[in-house]
């Protein structure tokens, strides 16, 4: 679940300033999987990791202008499979445990010994395992879009949205055959899987303008290439349709073991992508959060209010204690 960072026709000064790496690598992460990874800002600087959405969207430059590179060290990384990892869209050995497993083996590479988790959409699902996982590696969340992997946040992907985008809804399912339309899922990850180009590719750009054409509160379509849209929609459906890898509402269930940390939970009122219920159920059960919802955005983490949200809630991350 996540909206492309295409931004280029944006007035971005509410970000921090465009900045490059100062360091850049690619950690062999074991089952044939190479993974991407950079560090921004400040050497010595509060660390952030930076989990991006999809599963599948990869990382990109804007996404570095969270960060004040002044104060904060941030590390950002491409999830196995995509962006600049690879093997690209490999579904081999590619669940939320193995992505896990993979920020866990940056963070001990890096040498740090603790730090706060960013994360929007897929990447907030992926920040809760992480930190459930690691909570003794963790200073903090910061996290946007909330997606907990529950039954009726997949069905309300695959159905609900059409009930506010419904010519969006109506192509996702007319380009299946009518047959077909009563398992979505089951149909798109079939034909995502094909190792024919002439199969997988219309199916995964049928998947990702879906999901763009209901991501902002004014929406908007882009034709993004197939190489583009590939990664993204075959690990969508590959995670839909395995559950997230989590025991139902697992994230909700296993709070406990992070809720003595604190959270800034950013959630657009308009979100139609990961409505605003899954952020409030989090918060209901997370003690020390707090819950902005930004009354003017849908789901992109780049619609004016959610951006600038994240920014004052990054700005806001207190130094960790030596």
């Amino acid at each position: 679940m996540s909206a492309h960072a295409a931004t280029s026709h944006a007035d971005l000064s509410d970000l921090h300033p465009p900045v490059t790496p100062f360091e850049t690598g690619v950690l062999d992460i074991g089952d044939g999987h190479a993974m991407y990874w950079e560090q921004c800002g400040a050497r010595n600087g509060v660390p952030v990791v930076f989990l991006h959405g999809g599963p599948g969207a990869g990382i990109a430059p804007t996404y570095r202008r969270f960060f004040d590179p002044t104060r904060h060290r941030a590390v950002l990384f491409d999830q196995r499979g995509c962006g600049r990892s690879t093997p690209r869209a490999s579904l081999t050995a590619n669940t939320t445990w193995d992505l896990v497993a993979d920020t866990e083996r940056l963070r001990e590479h890096l040498s740090i010994d603790r730090w706060h988790v960013m994360g929007g959409s897929w990447g907030s699902t992926l920040a809760l395992a992480y930190g459930q996982a690691h909570p003794e590696r963790c200073l903090g969340f910061v996290l946007r879009g909330i997606f907990l992997f529950r039954a009726r946040e997949v069905a309300w992907f695959l159905d609900g949205m059409g009930t506010f985008y419904p010519e969006a809804r109506d192509a996702f399912l007319g380009f299946l055959p009518e047959s077909e339309r009563a398992t979505p899922l089951e149909s798109y990850y079939r034909r995502l899987c094909d190792p024919d180009p002439a199969v997988y590719g219309p199916a995964a750009v049928a998947w990702s303008r879906y999901e763009e054409s209901c991501s902002r509160l004014v929406p908007r379509v882009s034709d993004s290439p197939v190489d583009a849209c590939l990664p993204l929609a075959r690990m969508e459906a590959h995670y839909m349709m395995h559950g997230g890898f989590l025991e139902e509402a697992q994230l909700l269930r296993d709070i406990g073991r992070i809720a003595h940390l604190p959270a800034v939970l950013i959630q657009g009122r308009y979100d139609m992508v990961c409505p605003p219920v899954s952020a409030q159920d989090l918060h209901a059960v997370w003690p020390n959060s707090r819950l902005e919802m930004v009354p003017d955005a849908g789901h992109a983490a780049m619609e004016p209010g959610i951006r600038r949200a994240i920014v004052r809630a990054l700005n806001d991350l207190p130094s960790p204690r030596r």
